[in-house]
């Protein structure tokens, strides 16, 4: 069985800065990619920022140059460091990965529970 487990979130005022970590455990054969995604209240969810396991990365317009994804092929980890915070930041922001898991043949998607982030104005 796989599973992501995210931490991090949290309140902070407009400006701020906060770090989203997110952790994939169990029968893993390979990481393929991982990313973030947010949901606002009352919207839909959205792509953040997504990084492959080679590195690339890929962001939404909304937060580039803000927001920074990188990874940890070791530990199967991928973290978010965001920046310059807007109260429009305001979503559940969720981990998602494309994995190879060790006992099944074929990629799957996983999500992770998804962690609340406030940005306060």
């Amino acid at each position: 069985q796989v599973q992501l487990v995210e931490s991090g979130g949290g309140l902070v005022q407009a400006g701020g800065s906060l770090r989203l970590s997110c952790a994939a455990s169990g029968n893993i054969f390979k990481v393929n990619a991982m990313d973030w995604y947010r949901q606002a209240l009352g919207k839909q969810r959205e792509l953040v920022a997504s990084i492959a396991s080679g590195g690339s990365t890929n962001y939404a317009d909304s937060v580039k140059g803000r927001f920074t994804i990188s990874n940890d092929n070791a530990k199967n980890t991928v973290y978010l460091k965001m920046n310059s915070l807007k109260p429009e930041d305001t979503a559940v922001y969720f981990c998602h990965a494309k994995i190879l898991p060790a006992l099944l043949i074929g990629e799957y998607d996983y999500w992770g529970q998804g962690t609340q982030v406030t940005v306060s104005s």
